[in-house]
């Protein structure tokens, strides 16, 4: 059986929802496509763990523009789909429009609030993982310099950035951590040449660990830091298969889990503010076959003894995002 109706243009969604009405959730991909490795693929992955334990169905689209946001919004619900999933924070204006004129649907939002009875809003403490991801990074350092290559620069990946660097300095005060934003548009998401651009340039200054933040963008990051024998750190999915031996971990973001918990609920999902974080089970390092020969029992001791304190709150990370500075860089 076919879970998947794939729309490949708004076209295809114009047809579609002129059609008979629909029973099933559906899931919006931000820019940077369904199967990025990463945070888009993860949500895909909760969709599909939802479809294949429950033989039920849901509609997806592929974005190829901003202007389709508004677009896929309004053709999913007219079309009678219930709940709308949509990954990413650009969603959050076009929602906060949306929502309002469709009051019986409900929408789930990842990585943004939106204040409306009929929203869900799931955010992270992505700041929590790149802690222990930097704590792991500088133990795993020999030159004392690690990277750090986000996608877009925007204050949720200077949350990433910044809980690193935190990570890093908890283990090794002297550490250098060079950081490097891919660009200021959504373009920024999917540019892997550019993203291996960046990672020559800080292998030059002498990182010999960089952690990619950037979507698709990372899958520059991690090749090339596999091509020139240093270690890379994934994120948001498990990379670590990606280069066996040459990913030290990935800050795992458990996108996969907000959505399958939204489609989950279906037409009654539960509205409001929700996050996911270490104390939960949102957030978390990936330890598999593939990095266990690079993670010693001493790090991993410590990585995990930081996380249960932040789990019990004994260790509070600073967030960017309450006041859009980080205490050390």
């Amino acid at each position: 059986m076919t879970f998947v109706h794939k729309f490949l243009s708004t076209a295809a969604a114009l047809a579609l929802s002129a059609g008979a009405a629909l029973s099933e959730p559906a899931l919006i991909f931000d820019l940077g496509g369904k199967f990025d490795k990463s945070f888009n693929e993860a949500a895909f992955n909760g969709a599909k763990r939802w479809a294949d334990e429950s033989g039920g169905t849901f509609r997806e689209i592929e974005l190829q523009s901003e202007a389709q946001r508004e677009q896929a919004l309004r053709r999913f619900a007219e079309a009678g789909a219930n709940p709308i999933v949509m990954t990413g924070f650009a969603f959050g204006n076009v929602l906060g429009e949306v929502a309002p004129d469709y009051p019986d649907t409900k929408f789930a939002i990842i990585d943004m609030v939106v204040d409306a009875p009929n929203v869900r809003s799931v955010v992270f403490n992505e700041h929590e993982g790149s802690y222990l991801v930097g704590m792991m990074a500088a133990m795993a350092s020999t030159s004392g310099t690690v990277g750090f290559i986000g996608g877009m620069d925007i204050p949720l990946i200077r949350k990433f950035a910044c809980g690193y660097v935190q990570g890093v300095k908890a283990v090794n005060p002297d550490a250098t951590v060079i950081q490097n934003m891919t660009g200021t548009t959504p373009a920024a998401w999917n540019d892997p040449v550019k993203g291996s651009e960046l990672t020559k340039a800080q292998i030059s200054q002498g990182a010999d660990v960089v952690y990619a933040a950037a979507g698709g963008t990372g899958v520059g990051v991690l090749q090339t830091a596999a091509d020139e024998n240093i270690l890379s750190i994934g994120v948001d999915s498990n990379q670590n298969y990606m280069h066996p031996g040459k990913v030290l971990t990935s800050m795992m973001k458990r996108v996969d889990n907000a959505v399958y918990e939204a489609m989950k609920m279906g037409e009654n999902l539960e509205t409001g503010f929700n996050v996911m974080g270490v104390a939960n089970g949102g957030i978390d390092y990936a330890m598999d076959e593939h990095n266990a020969p690079l993670v010693s029992d001493e790090m991993k001791a410590a990585v995990d003894g930081a996380k249960d304190q932040i789990a019990s709150g004994a260790l509070a990370v600073h967030d960017y995002m309450s006041d859009n500075a980080c205490p050390v860089e």
